[in-house]
């Protein structure tokens, strides 16, 4: 791939999933395409240690702590105590609480109404646990919206955070805003169909957006069947500036800016 002058984040990437099993090969290939830091989100406690070893190990990665609602049925009990037994002894490359939230878009099997109300309590707990330790939060939110957003508005996270992976309408990311949440761009919006998705990401404020791959996952239009990459970075970023009015060192710098600020990367 082309260098790119311009500096990326990648503020989502499963860069401990097995595709990126060489992991300074696969940094140098992120490099090369711009990207210059990744944040990892963990998905439970089978990769907490993981991610914190890898964001240890090499000075580009941090890493976030969480309880991912896909996963329901692998948190334990304690899945609560032992996050925050973590977040207690978490290095300074920790860096969000996430990735938590709800998905409604689960098999059946996982969506009897003991396990939803398992999704909103261990959703509610990782909020409180973001006030608690002033860290933003990582927000997967699949048919949820409304609900995330109820919850959010009474509790209001000082540190705010991320939606990831937004599909959602216009007026649903603003109520986001409003909050003082950034909202994700990802690889949705290089595929034309998307248009709704397109359309929000044009008319959003500038100052409310990062950019993010959820590599290996959500291949870019064109790479369907192929894992993703945190250097697809750089095509979701000629994509949204596609969409902009601003220019592309305009969307650059304020994304970067935006990035910077939520997550106090130095």
């Amino acid at each position: 791939m082309k260098s790119d002058p311009f500096q990326f984040i990648d503020t989502h990437c499963h860069f401990d999933f097995s595709p990126f099993s060489n992991t300074q090969k696969e940094l140098d290939i992120a490099f090369r395409a711009g990207v210059q830091k990744i944040i990892i989100p963990a998905i439970g406690d089978s990769n907490w240690q993981q991610v914190q070893q890898l964001s240890e190990q090499y000075p580009s990665l941090y890493y976030s702590l969480g309880l991912h609602p896909y996963f329901i049925e692998q948190h334990h009990d304690n899945a609560l105590e032992q996050l925050e037994a973590c977040l207690q002894l978490r290095s300074s490359k920790c860096v969000a609480i996430g990735e938590c939230g709800l998905d409604f878009m689960l098999d059946d099997a996982l969506l009897t109404p003991k396990l939803v109300e398992r999704q909103y309590h261990l959703l509610d707990a990782q909020i409180q646990l973001s006030v608690h330790y002033s860290l933003p939060l990582i927000l997967h939110a699949r048919r949820s919206h409304d609900k995330i957003l109820q919850r959010l508005r009474q509790v209001k996270p000082k540190k705010g955070g991320v939606i990831h992976a937004f599909s959602g309408s216009y007026q649903q990311a603003m109520e986001y805003v409003k909050l003082g949440f950034y909202i994700g761009v990802g690889g949705i919006i290089t595929y034309p169909r998307a248009q709704k998705t397109r359309n929000t990401m044009a008319q959003l404020p500038l100052s409310s957006l990062v950019l993010e791959t959820d590599a290996p996952d959500m291949p870019l239009s064109g790479y369907q069947g192929e894992p993703n990459h945190p250097a697809q970075i750089l095509g979701i970023f000629k994509t949204l500036c596609t969409l902009r009015e601003e220019s592309e060192l305009e969307v650059k710098d304020q994304i970067l800016k935006n990035t910077i600020q939520l997550f106090e990367l130095v």
